[in-house]
């Protein structure tokens, strides 16, 4: 019975509405409005549960969008972190390629790129391995350098590596020229990140900024290349050598590539000539001018 009583109500109401709807509209009498009043809360309560269900499920599928979007664009970062990467390296790369390419031109010597893959561990010695050897065309003897200046000179090799003696090393010694003045004298490595030169009192000309290259004399490394430059020196007194502190052109701590000039000096031909393979003595030794 209350179902019926409910439907009656329901069709009264329909009816009610209908003719007010036919008649242009009016107010509803006090119990259509009161059921009316009475249901909208009820079905707003009913649709509660599932309006929160829907909107729960909606922000859920939201969220999972989100999250593969944030990783599509992750990925995306990371490629382009990737790429800009390695155009920083191409960049650097053709820079020093183009120094290089100049150096080439200034010294028209073949020189062969090649890069590090260790050093030495001993505190005594200062000396790096590159992975460039005697298949490549490299000999010991063949001066080393960077896009910043005279790195060392090769002194062992194997079939695909090779070990430089750098400039630091307490055996090096280089003859080299102030650019400014033109004074010579010898720059030695001191085992330390700097160099020193030592150069005739009398006539030696030299001071603070100062940049000191190569000579070309003492038939190891041909003229011109960069040495480093002179940061202090030193007051002689009474003695007739000087000493000059030099810090190096090359930053050692940051060297990754060298350029291996295949061309040994005069000096460094006739040293490792004669110990080399398919080399006899009588070829070895000068021959007298003609």
């Amino acid at each position: 019975m209350l179902v019926i009583a409910l439907v009656a109500v329901a069709l009264v109401s329909m009816v009610s509405d209908r003719r007010a709807l036919m008649a242009g509209g009016r107010e509803l009498p006090w119990g259509a409005g009161a059921i009316l009043d009475l249901a909208v809360p009820v079905q707003k309560l009913i649709a509660m549960p599932a309006g929160i269900v829907r909107d729960a499920w909606r922000h859920y599928l939201d969220l999972v969008g989100v999250q593969e979007e944030n990783e599509r664009l992750r990925a995306r970062l990371a490629r382009l972190a990737e790429d800009n990467l390695q155009l920083q390296e191409a960049l650097v790369a053709s820079g020093r390629l183009q120094q290089i390419a100049e150096m080439r031109d200034d010294f028209e010597i073949p020189m062969l790129p090649s890069e590090l893959v260790g050093g030495d561990v001993s505190p005594w010695f200062r000396s790096v391995s590159f992975d460039r050897g005697l298949g490549d065309g490299v000999r010991s003897g063949m001066p080393v350098i960077s896009e910043d200046g005279l790195v060392g000179l090769v002194t062992a090799v194997s079939q695909r590596a090779s070990r430089t003696m750098l400039l630091l090393d307490r055996q090096s010694a280089v003859d080299g020229t102030v650019q400014r003045s033109r004074a010579r004298g010898i720059v030695r490595g001191r085992g330390s990140d700097e160099l020193e030169f030592e150069f005739v009192v009398r006539g030696g000309d030299v001071r603070v900024g100062d940049i000191v290259i190569t000579s070309g004399l003492g038939g190891v490394y041909p003229k011109g290349l960069r040495i480093g430059q002179v940061t202090a020196v030193s007051d002689p007194g009474a003695r007739l050598l000087q000493t000059a502190t030099v810090a190096p052109a090359v930053d050692f701590g940051r060297l990754e590539q060298v350029f291996v000039m295949l061309r040994r000096g005069p000096t460094m031909e006739l040293l490792y000539e004669a110990g080399e393979p398919g080399v006899t003595a009588d070829a070895a030794s000068p021959k007298p001018a003609s």
